[in-house]
Formats: structure tokens, sequence, C-alpha cells
């Protein structure tokens, strides 16, 4: 109790900042769409559930994970967009607690016969390294990472408890990571090229990795059992949907 009590002063503490969960007029005429209304989680449920899981609220205007990764009940679905989308530009912001991870997963398709989210959909990796050791995380599991894939050639992820900005691009395979204003992931999905990078991965296993054309957005939680328990907020969440 008194750690959980912890993590949620360290979340309040910050100065509160406005969410502007609402597109602008100029950014509906572009296209822009939110995917959060900063109430309710309507347009969201948890990954091949009805509802959404008891880990998953909204605080804050900021949908939050709050998640005791140890106790015996805990629900590991991610949070998943009832809407399937194709070619896309997303921008969010996210918050976490120290010694969390998580991530930002697309192109989901949702069946029994799946488990996770990351069995087909590929991964915007964010997460606090403070309490990692050096050699603990490889170069493919830092923030603004394609999760196992591609490394950024940038660590610009901000300290636990402070809000980053990140986006991601889809346009026909074309597949783009930006967080806090830079580009940190450039790659093509579907060629030979990436066929061979995921070969060298554990997703060579999953026949349906990274197979879908057009999929749901995932929101992740945490699955390491390894780390205290953890809170992670997203607000800001809008779309635009490309031709």
């Amino acid at each position: 109790m008194l750690r959980a009590l912890a993590l949620a002063c360290c979340f309040a503490a910050l100065p509160a900042i406005a969410a502007d969960t609402v597109p602008t007029a100029a950014e509906k005429a572009q296209g822009w769409q939110s995917l959060f209304d900063g109430k309710t989680l309507q347009g969201w449920h948890s990954f091949g559930q009805k509802g959404t899981g008891k880990d998953w609220s909204v605080v804050d205007g900021a949908i939050q994970l709050d998640r005791d990764l140890k106790a015996p009940d805990a629900d590991f679905a991610d949070l998943v967009t009832e809407k399937e989308y194709e070619n896309f530009d997303l921008k969010l912001d996210w918050k976490m607690t120290a010694c969390a991870d998580a991530g930002v997963i697309f192109n989901v398709k949702e069946s029994p016969k799946y488990k996770y989210t990351w069995e087909t959909g590929p991964e915007m990796q964010i997460a606090d390294l403070v309490c990692t050791k050096p050699d603990s995380y490889t170069l493919y599991e830092r923030s603004g990472d394609l999760f196992d894939l591609i490394s950024s050639d940038i660590e610009n992820v901000n300290e636990h408890g402070h809000w980053n900005a990140i986006e991601i691009i889809v346009d026909h395979g074309h597949v783009q990571f930006f967080q806090n204003g830079h580009k940190t992931v450039d790659t093509t999905l579907w060629t030979p090229e990436w066929t061979a990078l995921v070969g060298k991965t554990k997703f060579a296993k999953m026949e349906d990795y990274a197979r879908f054309h057009k999929g749901r957005i995932a929101l992740q939680g945490g699955e390491d059992k390894g780390v205290p328990p953890i809170q992670i907020a997203f607000r800001n969440i809008r779309i635009k949907e490309l031709n």
C-alpha cells in the first residue's frame, strides 16, 4: 500500500498540464480525430475482452494504467481501439513511473488465435530505463525503438514522471517513429530486407507477426514481473487517416 501511495504521489506532484483532447477546428480540417475524449474509455476495450480491464481507468484527463505485476489477479490485457486502421498518422503523449516500460502497437489483429497484441503488431517501445543496468536492455528495447528490431540513434526520453510526445506514421508500409520531435525509426514493412530482419528475432517463430496491413492500435502495459507496481499514462491521443 505504501508503495502504491508513493507512486500516486509521484504523479500527483507534477504540475498540472492541460490536455487538449479535442482537435482544434484547423486540425479537424486537416483530418485529425481524437481517439480519447479525456473522460471515458469509450472507443477502447481490453484485448480479447468485451470491456476494459480493472487496471485501466481515466485520471486527470489521461488514460492511466495502474498495475501490480506481482499480484495474483494482475490483468495483463492491453487496451486496443474498437476500430482498425491501415494508413495513418498517430500522435500521443505518455509518462510513466520509474522502471516501467510499455509500448504502442499497431496493425494488431484481434482473434482467439492470439493471446497478446505483439503476436501480430509491431511495437514502438516506450520505457523508463532509470532502474536498469546498462547491459540489461538491448539496443532494441529503449524508448523510441522498434521493439527487438530497429534501434534509434538517439536517447531523448524525458525523466520518469514527465510527459513525452511520440508520433507513429504508417503509410503503405513506410513506418516512421518520432519521440519528442526527433525521428527514431524509419523503415519499410514487407520488403525482403524487412523479412530478413524479422527472421533474426523471436518474431520469426510467430507466423502472423507484422503480416497484416490493417489492424487495431494498442496501448501496452508492462509485463515484467521483476519491477515494482507501475503507473503509465496516455493523453492527447489523436489520429489522421491517410489515403
